[in-house]
């Protein structure tokens, strides 16, 4: 076989010859051939023989790294490579160590995730529970650069499989939002090493806009109350938006919120550097003023200790690794003048959006997105600062506009009418199951619904109590279980209400029931999977391995959904 490019290279070639030219050209061949004596160059083609076989595996959310993998699939088979395309979500990850070439490409959301289809493949490799000292492998990451932590889950699958021993044969690529020319060269390059010399990557299909591009919604706050009683230390916030048009979502699925600094903060910087806000500056992402960039486009508090080292570079002044806001900075470390300031306005890394679980039913709340807000409190050097999304949610008053967009979590999602849920949720993690429990009041649904809820204190931090109260009452809610980690000599959670009910609970999931846990990842999440791997193995009898096993099953089935934080 000969590649298709080098055909037509051939028949070009043949077309331009005599017949004569044509039967001295066959002898020649047939010399050079039958003499034994290859030209240098065929034989350094012949002694690298090509690869014929590779994996390319995509973890996707948005559907952008699957249509990179299937447009490298194809070009891998154009220049005869036999490619084996699979998503991570449906990879046997037991599989890695039988594979010779695997190539991954995957995306990054969040706080540096991989997306959540990818999430088994991303612990499997991370229990250091294989070898594969003969894998040979490479990763195209796609990311964002307003994100901070860009490609991050492509870099730690990079580490990981080198660290498991395999064989890296192309380095790792980070792709922004405008991946296509980067991501064509990368796999250009993968063919090349692999000993393919007809290079056939020609484009590769443009990314999908996301939601926040594809549609923005601005509201207005309707109400905005303080769900927690004094005296508790606690600020959560239920926070209604309105709207001239009903927004299209479902149940599980959340906003993403651009915040604004705060402007005292702004102002405060910009009579610190003496800077005319009115002046345009063009940074990576935007152009615009200097009070709109420090307003509502760049962050400005607690800076990445990357951002720090690059202001160190700027000023030329060595800076200790640290986070700290830009007004400290520029007061520990002033610049020189306002050209100066323009540079380090443009190392700032930009606002990401952050996501909250929608706590409203679309049937139940008609033009309406409610969200349960917790204010972020943290310390940075003996000095109590809030988190900057939930501090500006927080002091919306009503009236106020906001903008907004969908975020779809199609991975957290109401099963069928008839079938019974349980809903884990401490804390803010109750608010996608005020969005399920009011949907499937408002449409009837059959399945019976169980909830897991706790907190500090019973009389200042039962969020939504009355509304569970009356869910109970009309038989919306089946059970509800509740847990406080204050009120009693010993502190109680949500995993110690799991265990007391596990013999029900298993009766619940062997009758086909889904379970879903929302809330903060650490410890919270781990702890209740604990114990729901203690009730498998107790309730049915069963070694460690196989209750994992068990609930491994359950999340393939879709009944065992997670959205942790």
């Amino acid at each position: 076989m000969i590649a298709e490019d080098k055909l037509q290279q051939l028949h070009h070639f043949v077309n331009t010859f005599s017949k004569e030219e044509l039967i001295w050209v066959n002898g020649y061949l047939s010399g050079l051939l039958n003499s034994g004596t290859i030209p240098k160059q065929l034989a350094d083609k012949k002694s690298s023989q090509s690869v014929s076989r590779i994996t390319i595996a995509y973890g996707t959310e948005t559907g952008n790294a699957k249509r990179v993998a299937s447009d490298f699939a194809i070009a891998a088979k154009r220049n005869g490579v036999v490619a084996k395309l699979v998503g991570l979500d449906q990879y046997r990850a037991t599989e890695l160590s039988k594979e010779e070439y695997f190539f991954v490409i995957i995306s990054t959301q969040g706080d540096g995730e991989p997306p959540s289809a990818a999430q088994k493949f991303f612990d499997f490799i991370h229990s250091e529970r294989i070898i594969l000292e003969n894998l040979k492998f490479g990763v195209l990451g796609l990311g964002d650069t307003s994100y901070p932590l860009f490609c991050k889950a492509g870099e730690d699958v990079d580490e990981q499989l080198g660290r498991l021993g395999a064989e890296r044969v192309i380095d790792l690529k980070r792709c922004d939002v405008d991946y296509q020319e980067d991501a064509k060269d990368w796999f250009n390059l993968v063919l090349t090493t692999l000993g393919q010399q007809a290079i056939q990557v020609q484009d590769v299909s443009a990314p999908t806009k996301k939601a926040a591009e594809n549609r923005s919604f601005r509201g207005r706050i309707l109400s905005h109350v303080n769900l927690n009683d004094n005296p508790s230390e606690k600020e959560t916030y239920h926070i209604e938006i309105g709207l001239d048009e009903q927004p299209v979502y479902q149940p599980g699925d959340a906003v993403g919120i651009y915040p604004s600094n705060k402007a005292e903060l702004v102002e405060k910087i910009i009579r610190l550097v003496g800077i005319d806000p009115a002046k345009e500056v063009v940074t990576a992402k935007v152009a615009a003023s200097v009070r709109e960039l420090l307003t509502k486009h760049l962050s400005i508090s607690y800076l990445q200790n990357s951002v720090v080292q690059k202001y160190a570079a700027v000023v030329g002044s060595p800076i200790p690794e640290t986070r700290i806001d830009l007004l400290d900075l520029l007061r520990i470390y002033p610049v020189k003048d306002e050209t100066e300031f323009e540079q380090i306005v443009k190392i700032l890394t930009p606002i990401v959006p952050r996501l909250y679980s929608i706590a409203s039913s679309p049937t139940a709340h008609y033009k309406e997105i409610h969200l349960t807000v917790a204010k972020n409190k943290y310390s940075v050097n003996n000095e109590t600062k809030v988190g900057l999304c939930s501090d500006f949610l927080s002091g919306l008053s009503e009236g106020t506009s906001v903008d907004f967009y969908i975020h779809k979590n199609k991975n957290f999602k109401l099963p069928a009418p008839e079938k019974d849920i349980v809903m884990i949720g401490p804390g803010t993690g109750i608010a996608p199951f005020r969005s399920f429990i009011a949907e499937r009041d408002a449409t009837g649904a059959t399945g019976r619904n169980w909830l897991f809820f706790g907190d500090r204190n019973f009389t200042t931090d039962f969020l939504y109590q009355t509304e569970w109260q009356q869910f109970a009452n009309a038989g919306v809610l089946a059970k509800i279980n509740l847990a406080w980690s204050r009120d009693g000599a010993q502190k109680h959670y949500v995993q110690h209400e799991l265990l007391k009910e596990g013999k029900e609970l298993m009766n619940w999931l062997e009758a086909g029931a889904h379970i879903y846990l929302c809330g903060a990842k650490q410890p919270m999440s781990s702890d209740v999977e604990n114990s729901l791997l203690q009730i498998i193995e107790t309730e049915k009898a069963i070694s460690k391995e196989a209750a994992v096993a068990f609930l491994e099953e359950l999340s393939n089935e879709g009944r065992y959904s997670k959205d942790v934080y």
